[in-house]
């Protein structure tokens, strides 16, 4: 075989063409890590969100909760279904809550999008993953008051501490921010019940009840007796399955535009690897005549310059690799399913990693496959004349 420091010293001495390569390929690998890396945080969001032990009751035929109204005599019988959990009070962990969408700012841009607000009960907190208030305090039912997630506070005006939102005409005061695990709640602004269906002139409205039921079997019972019993008609299912589902309408698009942005950016840097290895054949007929003549195999010096080129694609996919690490946790914002705002923190872990260095080995072997095949044909005597 030909000593890898033989293709060390080749590129070495290229090394303004071979620089050029590595930076377009890292920026190829970072672009397609940061579109991954969105993805993977959008799909933390939500498998975060749900909790096994919890279901979330509908309107039947509704798929998200926005599309959901549950009538108010028929959400208070759910407060006294059997099985339900209760907190240290002995009150249980059912709560109704009531979502709706309003049109914010972004901090610092002329742009605006949907958020979601959700009027909330006492056991809504006890129900979401991690909840705490971590600045100001949480909010007191009757006086229109909001607290907001940290993310939302950052990406919106009057979201923030002490801040003033209006919502259909009515003031509310933000009196606290919280954080909940980087689930979905972290993509909300919560108001009591009360006071929410009261600003939107829709008292006594129920979007949905979320409950828990720790016992496996109660649960599943209490699934059929509420799609099936006349006093509910409703649909019932656990919160995993209705995350899950977000997560696949919310992500799926998305990930079929990263991939089809990775594939035409990959052909891209493919090309910049191909003419740098073809100019290295150019350059080095001589060398490669000169090894012919040593007795190096056709095959040695195919796998010889297939290395360089994989060499010159891993050290742009590092590069690349290095450059997310500064944006790693950074807070994110897209549009999902529910045509609401989805914050999201960017996630390189190993597998968005793996998968651009996976890109930058395949730009080496596809770019430096066919320059390779070209320095093998060369005649052995008309190489050794070039100059």
């Amino acid at each position: 075989m030909i000593p890898i420091k033989y293709n060390i010293r080749s590129l070495s001495v290229r090394w303004v063409t071979t620089l050029l390569t590595i930076i377009a390929i890292a920026i190829v690998v970072f672009a397609s890590i940061l579109t991954f890396g969105m993805i993977e945080g959008i799909d933390n969001a939500f498998k975060s969100s749900g909790d096994a032990d919890d279901l979330i009751v509908m309107r039947n035929g509704s798929s998200d909760e926005m599309s959901s109204t549950i009538a108010p005599e028929v959400a208070r019988d759910l407060l006294t279904v059997e099985g339900v959990a209760t907190d240290s009070d002995g009150e249980p962990l059912v709560a109704r809550e009531f979502v709706t969408i309003m049109i914010s700012s972004r901090r610092g841009k002329d742009a605006t999008a949907n958020v979601i607000v959700r009027g909330t009960e006492k056991a809504s907190r006890t129900l979401r993953p991690a909840f705490k208030i971590i600045e100001g305090r949480d909010l007191e039912p009757g006086v229109n008051e909001l607290i907001a997630s940290k993310k939302m506070a950052e990406r919106f005006e009057g979201a923030g501490l002490g801040e003033v939102t209006e919502i259909n005409n009515v003031d509310f005061k933000v009196v606290g921010l919280f954080e909940a695990g980087g689930s979905a709640a972290e993509s909300e602004v919560w108001a009591d019940l009360r006071d929410l269906t009261a600003a939107q002139r829709i008292e006594g409205a129920v979007s949905v009840v979320n409950l828990r039921v720790p016992d496996e079997e109660k649960r599943l019972a209490l699934i059929d007796r509420i799609k099936g019993d006349e006093q509910f008609k409703l649909d019932a299912l656990p919160e995993e399955t209705y995350f899950g589902n977000l997560q696949s309408s919310s992500s799926t698009a998305l990930k079929v535009i990263a991939y089809i942005i990775a594939f035409f950016l990959t052909i891209g840097a493919m090309f910049a690897a191909s003419n740098t290895m073809y100019a290295a054949v150019a350059s080095r007929g001589r060398e490669i005549g000169t090894l012919r003549a040593l007795g190096f195999s056709r095959r040695t010096v195919l796998i010889s310059f297939v290395c360089e080129s994989l060499v010159i694609c891993l050290l742009g996919g590092l590069l690349g690799c290095l450059m997310t690490v500064p944006l790693n946790g950074l807070t994110g914002g897209t549009q999902g399913s529910t045509f609401s705002e989805v914050t999201f923190s960017f996630s390189f872990g190993p597998k968005v990693l793996a998968q651009g260095m996976i890109l930058a080995l395949a730009m080496g072997l596809i770019g430096g496959l066919f320059p390779a095949l070209r320095a093998i044909r060369l005649q052995v005597v008309n190489a050794l004349r070039q100059r």
